[in-house]
């Protein structure tokens, strides 16, 4: 590598990068140090389209017998600041020669960017500007991947991140959740894709906890206006906890690996029917308890109501759902939101009170107005209405609800019931 290195830098990049490329048959090659880089693409698939929609390239190293060599290893060779743009411009120029000669001319090409890259430099990377016009590659099919890590400067990386979107260039942020990633950085970057770490996933394989914190990230992400996707999707399991938790799309072994073979990859169909076809039959067996649920409260909830219509107090009111062996607690909230007396606690209840949540207890006078299932069943009286398995914040456990709004003396009033989710006691069912 020559001493002249970044005061070449300086010149027309281009111009320092075309004699490191050469073409093999239909596909382009790039020495470095000594070493043949290729291009890799792994597909990127929309779960809704059932398709392809894009591929991020990856970069590969082989030494002169033709070994391969670790990406790792190819990253360790520069020793400067200006031999690591050189490497990530050489292959972002290599990758886009590749793809520019692929007949896919509709989906997108995922190219990582590292932050010292992005952060160094003149103009704000006016060498990819350069870049595509020279190719001909339309801006607005590449996604550019910043790796989620700290940078010593956040405001350069927010203003490189506006040029990419100023020449057409769709942006996301790699690697989310795993490291220093946080939503500071989604909010200041505002990219329009955020690529999940594996380690979500593997996670989320592991622990039902942790696949329900994957759901709410997702959420929360797509309420920030990013589309989300998975990589590291490896298995079935994890390709159908991928579906459930709303990505949008998904990248990993179970659908294909990275391949230097470019021509094939873009002929690589994933049978996404069978897949949700699976997904779609294990949601409806998990929506069937709930179902049941309501259909087997329901006549308690008339006979309670019945009851209170009739002046009888909560106790004697709500006497057999308190006798279930399911039912943990009952409740009564007016329209404004507003608990009338306290909760009446069920045999069950009370020996699964945990003393460190003995603040909580009392909820007289609580506030339950943005409660969904409240909200429910004010705007829909005389129908029963049931959630999902929940944290219940006055003892910190998981239960569902069922609410039933109704009217006594012209007011509408709701009655409540929890149902722990996981009962500590073996046999505990509705039935």
């Amino acid at each position: 590598m020559s001493r002249s290195l970044s005061e070449k830098l300086t010149a027309p990049e281009l111009d320092l990068l075309s004699p490191m490329l050469s073409q093999e048959g239909d596909t382009w090659t790039a020495s470095f140090q000594g070493l043949t880089l290729r291009t890799a693409l792994q597909p990127i698939y929309s779960i809704s389209h059932k398709r392809i929609v894009g591929y991020e390239a990856l970069i590969r190293a082989f030494d002169n017998d033709n070994s391969a060599v670790l990406p790792l290893h190819l990253f360790q060779l520069p020793s400067t600041n200006a031999e690591n743009l050189l490497l990530d411009r050489l292959c972002r120029y290599l990758h886009i020669r590749n793809y520019s000669d692929l007949e896919d001319q509709l989906n997108w090409l995922f190219l990582n960017v590292s932050p010292q890259a992005v952060t160094s430099g003149s103009q704000a990377d006016s060498f990819f500007g350069q870049l595509l016009k020279q190719t001909g590659l339309p801006p607005h099919r590449i996604v550019m991947e910043i790796v989620e890590q700290p940078t010593d400067d956040a405001e350069k990386l927010k203003e490189t991140v506006a040029y990419y979107r100023k020449l057409g260039c769709l942006t996301a942020i790699d690697d989310f959740g795993a490291g220093h990633s946080n939503f500071e950085r989604i909010w200041n970057l505002s990219p329009d894709i955020v690529k999940l770490d594996r380690t979500l996933l593997t996670r989320a394989t592991e622990d039902h906890k942790a696949r329900q914190i994957l759901n709410g990230i997702v959420s929360l992400l797509h309420q920030s206006g990013c589309l989300v996707l998975l990589e590291g999707v490896e298995t079935r399991d994890q390709a159908l906890i991928a579906i459930d938790a709303g990505v949008d799309f998904v990248q990993g072994f179970f659908f294909r690996r990275p391949s230097t073979d470019l021509e094939a990859l873009t002929q690589s169909p994933t049978n996404f029917d069978e897949l949700l076809d699976e997904y779609k039959t294990r949601n409806q067996v998990t929506l069937d308890p709930t179902r049941q649920l309501v259909d087997f409260f329901s006549g308690f909830f008339r006979d309670a109501i019945d009851r209170l219509v009739s002046g009888a107090d909560m106790q004697q009111a709500c006497l057999e759902l308190l006798n279930h062996p399911a039912v943990s607690r009952c409740y009564l909230v007016n329209d404004r939101g507003i608990q009338i007396e306290d909760t009446l606690i069920s045999d069950l209840g009370a020996r699964s009170l945990d003393p460190r949540f003995k603040p909580l207890e009392s909820t007289s006078s609580a506030d339950w107005f943005r409660q969904q299932y409240l909200r429910q069943a004010l705007a829909q009286p005389e129908s029963l209405h049931i959630t999902a398995p929940y944290l219940c914040v006055t003892g910190a456990y998981m239960c569902v609800t069922l609410s039933l709004g109704y009217y006594q003396d012209g007011e509408l009033r709701v009655l409540c019931c929890d149902i722990l989710a996981n009962p500590a006691e073996p046999g505990i069912s509705p039935d």
